[in-house]
């Protein structure tokens, strides 16, 4: 079985649990490199990972290492640059999501890729969880009869959350309504280290392609409720980590059970499963490699994904197109709350306000344009917490 070259990106808390994932996945991965500009963060992930080739420059590694995979786990303002960058040097790419800080510049990454022929991935998570992945299972196999209604809450913005009810619902959204707005908060410290004493809120109404109607809210900072979706059929629903069916008058509850197995003394996943007449089993392919949290099967989920496209000359299993259209719903919700909660039919057709407003505050940031100034962004110091977050409230 062939083995890629990997090189990584960042090497902070997010980057070393890939980085964990990476020397487990030994029939698919050998971890050749770490980029990062804080010696400290390099030299301790390195010793930890046994990685021997350090750099502060990126494109000194593309060109001195040749991998055949760079995944870029720096901040989300830095992810155009170095997706870019890697796509000019030939090299297959991952990124952490969003696919881009607004819809021009993933689409700029998506045709820097075409032209070089390099496989892109986005390293959404939530959907690769196994639960979720469970979830899929189920509503395929039918046992909520026709899928009539979704709600969802996410507590950070709505992307994820998006992400794991288009991957649910198996539709396109058509169109969406939204609100938008801003409370006061109690003062806090933000992702990124700032004291903040508002909080940006938003919800809508998502209508997709096959009739389904999903109510959605990112509720202001502090509220009574944390992230969660439901997907209701006419036979029943998923709400959370429990699958309740419609049986002769009666609600059947069916709570989705986390299975271990034992592996040289380790206790590791083997299954998600639900007992159902007959059961619904989504099973562990990573148990061998000892990859049993949630997230870090994900993250196999994510390194597979690419390896596959990679050896198998396919599209990865997420990709540029799913991200895109994650990044256009969230947009296109903030854009019908902007022009006074009316209906915004999706594809979006041109730039909206929230995305000029974007790309303004990256360019007065860092001085440069997100694609054209690529090259000389390569080794800005960004921010971690992204312009994003500084506009719309996103994380």
């Amino acid at each position: 079985m062939k083995t890629l070259r990997i090189a990584v990106i960042g090497a902070g808390p997010r980057a070393q649990a890939y980085m964990t994932a990476i020397t487990k996945l030994t029939d698919f991965y050998t971890f050749c490199a770490i980029c990062d500009l804080d010696s400290q963060r390099r030299q301790s992930a390195a010793a930890k990972y046994g990685v021997k080739s350090l750099y502060t420059n990126v494109e000194e590694m593309l060109t001195a290492e040749r991998p055949d995979v760079l995944f870029c786990l720096a901040p989300t303002d830095s992810l155009n640059v170095m997706a870019l960058t890697a796509a000019s040097h030939k090299t297959n790419v991952i990124t952490e999501i969003p696919i881009a800080i607004a819809l021009p510049i993933a689409d700029a990454i998506i045709q820097r890729c075409r032209e070089n022929g390099v496989k892109y991935e986005i390293a959404e998570n939530v959907w690769r969880w196994p639960q979720e992945q469970l979830k899929k299972k189920i509503v395929e196999a039918g046992l909520l009869g026709e899928i009539t209604h979704a709600r969802l809450c996410y507590t950070s913005g709505g992307y994820h959350g998006f992400n794991a009810i288009r991957m649910l619902l198996g539709s396109e959204p058509k169109r969406v309504l939204g609100y938008a707005g801003e409370v006061p908060a109690l003062p806090y410290i933000s992702y990124g280290g700032k004291p903040e004493t508002t909080s940006k809120w938003e919800s809508g109404i998502i209508e997709f392609q096959n009739g389904v109607i999903c109510l959605y809210e990112m509720p202001p900072r502090g509220g009574p409720r944390a992230s969660n979706w439901d997907i209701e059929g006419t036979h029943g629903y998923l709400s959370g980590n429990e699958l309740v069916l419609y049986r002769n008058g009666e609600r059947l509850r069916y709570p989705i059970q986390f299975i271990n197995t034992e592996i040289d003394g380790e206790q590791v996943l083997d299954c998600v499963r639900v007992n159902t007449e007959p059961p619904i089993v989504w099973d562990n392919q990573f148990k061998k490699y000892k990859v049993s949290e949630t997230d870090e099967i994900a993250k196999a989920s994510i390194l597979c994904s690419m390896y596959r496209a990679i050896t198998e000359d396919i599209e990865p299993e997420y990709g540029a197109a799913n991200a895109r259209a994650d990044l256009e719903l969230w947009i296109a919700l903030r854009e019908s709350a902007r022009l006074g909660n009316v209906w915004v039919d999706l594809p979006i057709q041109k730039l909206t306000e929230l995305e000029s407003r974007i790309m303004t505050e990256y360019k007065r940031r860092y001085g440069h344009d997100p694609i054209e100034g690529a090259s000389a962004l390569l080794n800005a110091n960004f921010d971690r917490l992204s312009v994003i977050w500084t506009v719309a409230g996103w994380l």
